[in-house]
């Protein structure tokens, strides 16, 4: 097991000096996958404080624990990251210090045929990060109707092509439902230019994993739960890998940073909105060159980095 889950962490360095400002504090590592990150944590932490390790792969739960054994300050729970406030309750460790979002699938996932993420496998369409949930790519695939698909397709993966493909997959299903990942390739591959056609095909697969894990969803919710589950001076550190994400943690530090929400040609403020974050990474920060080289999957990350600035105010009424 231990030999086979492998993911190497992105910006690991970067992420966990900008997250870990008290050694003795209460961490979330909210995305623990192969784990990398978290080790890197708890070595910083040198037993004093507390890390929080969730993740809603089974398998990443188990690599997490063989991986993690010789700490003995982390907390390992499978959840979504948008449940992370009702486990921070459950174990009394609110309120945290620092929360770490590593938002990119595993290479472990992506090369696991039997989990379906990968056009680059043939594999049964599922994509699901918790297979206890029941809703796979296979119900959004052969149930949705073109229109949906189509939505999904241009929303979630900004594919050129989204109309084409979604009536291509309609007709396809028809005849018979469409079961594996080659499947799939090859419907979206028969209306499909060759020079786009890996951006493509990476893109609505990408769109149709969304979907069923509810993303960018649970993202928003995560991302307002960890900023109330904050001490004052507690970190959020994200990192993404496409611009839905990246747009999406962009714009909730920008809110979080005004001061001011009133329209600009009102005299005075009504508005009462104050600021509660400081954004520490004006700019998001990248990988290097080298980084790139040893982790090609590491191209497309951003990091950005905001400090809670308001007290933190008890979850419980």
């Amino acid at each position: 097991m231990a030999q086979e889950f492998y993911h190497i962490p992105v910006l690991a360095g970067e992420a966990v000096d900008y997250l870990v400002w008290d050694p003795e504090g209460i961490y979330v590592d909210c995305t623990v996958g192969g784990g990398g990150h978290s080790e890197l944590i708890l070595e910083k932490l040198n037993g004093k404080g507390t890390l929080l390790c969730l993740d809603a792969d089974i398998d990443a739960i188990k690599q997490a624990g063989e991986r993690l054994a010789s700490f003995s300050n982390k907390i390992i729970k499978r959840a979504f990251f948008d449940q992370l406030d009702i486990v921070l309750m459950q174990e009394k460790l609110l309120p945290a210090n620092g929360f770490l979002f590593d938002l990119g699938i595993s290479s472990y996932q992506i090369d696991r045929e039997e989990k379906g993420f990968s056009f680059s496998e043939n594999g049964p369409l599922d994509m699901r990060f918790n297979k206890q949930q029941r809703f796979s790519a296979s119900d959004v695939v052969n149930t949705y109707v073109e229109e949906k698909l189509g939505e999904i397709f241009r929303t979630f993966g900004e594919e050129r092509y989204w109309r084409k493909i979604a009536r291509q997959v309609v007709k396809a299903r028809s005849a018979k439902n469409i079961n594996t990942t080659g499947e799939l390739k090859d419907i979206i591959s028969s209306v499909t230019p060759d020079r786009f056609r890996n951006k493509t095909l990476a893109r609505i697969f990408q769109a149709i994993r969304i979907e069923v894990n509810q993303e960018l969803e649970r993202l928003k919710t995560a991302l307002n739960k960890a900023f109330d589950s904050l001490r004052i001076n507690g970190r959020i550190v994200v990192i993404s890998y496409h611009s839905l994400e990246d747009r999406i943690v962009k714009e909730f530090f920008r809110y979080k940073e005004l001061d001011c929400i009133c329209p600009p040609d009102f005299p005075q403020c009504l508005c009462d909105k104050e600021k509660e974050m400081k954004i520490l990474t004006k700019k998001p920060i990248q990988p290097s060159a080298a980084e790139i080289v040893d982790n090609p999957r590491a191209r497309s990350a951003r990091m950005r980095v905001a400090e809670k600035i308001v007290e933190f105010k008890d979850l419980v009424k």
